[in-house]
């Protein structure tokens, strides 16, 4: 005799299995952040400094995450359009931007879409990275002091090259001429690389790129380095003057990296990350291969500090911006 089946109501057999999916599917929403891969999205094209941090942060953070951390290149309009595009992701911890410098410079220089403070949600600064003020062996300076006297004696004489309107390299010279007064032609160049060539050649006067391009060519001879950008001396070339204790006191101008997630992601998220990438950075063997690069490890700022920072940096290169009536062509 088989036992009697007794008739179950459509409704009730439709929510047990409602239940049970959800109680499958908890294993993994359920899951505390993150349970899966990581894209880290950097808008700048492979091989550049930038780059070369993410890809040294991004290998470090699978033993805190316990997720691989995937770097991703979106270059395009002076990072813009990685920028624009991480914006449009979902805010869930699992769509990463690591901006520098251009980030809090651009919205002076273009009509974007998106607002750097209200679109983003700070995770942590990463590095400061000390410019390197360098000159052709040939120059006959060797401190800022000389240089000032140098260009001031002929005015419109001299130049210094950048590696782009708008980039670190171009800003940094105008906060110079600013401050002291000199009248120097800006030659702006596609890229760092060809730039440096031209101060090399001795076809431009001076450039202040990142110390991390330029220091090992110092070294060599092959360029002479006058000084540092940076309030502090550069922990890698502790030897080098900054150029605020050499001539022109106050100045303090860097470019830097951080890492960015589109506004609303959870403050969990945010914590966790801030956290790891804190721990990574502080330790001793990412942080040599930093300070080798030329970065200045700098990740013990909190996700308010870092947006206290970014707005100061944002206000402080508006000021330039028009004072210089710097303009993008």
């Amino acid at each position: 005799m088989f036992a009697s089946i007794q008739p179950v109501a459509r409704g009730s057999v439709i929510a047990s299995i409602t239940l049970a999916a959800l109680l499958g599917a908890g294993s993994v929403l359920g899951q505390p952040y993150p349970n899966k891969p990581i894209k880290l999205f950097v808008g700048f094209p492979p091989g550049g400094g930038s780059d070369a941090l993410a890809r040294l942060v991004g290998a470090a953070l699978p033993e805190k995450l316990s997720q691989q951390v995937v770097v991703d290149n979106k270059p395009g309009a002076n990072t813009i359009v990685a920028t624009e595009y991480v914006k449009s992701q979902p805010a869930d911890g699992y769509t990463l931007l690591f901006v520098s410098a251009s980030f809090s410079i651009n919205p002076s220089l273009y009509k974007l879409t998106y607002d750097i403070e209200k679109d983003f949600s700070p995770v942590t600064l990463v590095a400061i990275v000390p410019l390197l003020l360098i000159t052709h062996p040939s120059v006959p300076v060797k401190t800022v002091t000389d240089l000032i006297a140098m260009v001031k004696a002929q005015p419109g004489k001299f130049n210094y090259a950048s590696f782009g309107i708008g980039s670190a390299a171009h800003l940094a010279g105008e906060m110079m001429l600013s401050m002291t007064g000199m009248d120097m032609l800006h030659v702006p160049y596609k890229g760092s690389a060809p730039a440096v060539a031209d101060v090399m050649g001795g076809r431009v006067t001076m450039m202040m790129p990142g110390i991390g391009s330029a220091i090992n060519l110092a070294k060599d001879g092959k360029l002479k380095a006058i000084a540092v950008s940076t309030a502090r001396r550069a922990t890698g070339a502790p030897d080098i003057p900054t150029i605020a204790e050499s001539g022109i006191p106050g100045f303090d101008v860097a470019t830097w990296e951080s890492i960015q997630a589109p506004a609303g992601t959870p403050p969990d998220a945010i914590a966790k990350l801030n956290m790891s990438i804190r721990e990574v950075v502080a330790g001793s063997e990412l942080r040599q291969k930093m300070i080798n690069l030329g970065f200045e490890p700098d990740a013990m700022k909190s996700p308010a500090q870092t947006a206290q920072f970014i707005r100061a940096e944002r206000q402080k290169w508006a000021r330039l911006v028009k004072e210089r009536n710097i303009k993008v062509e």
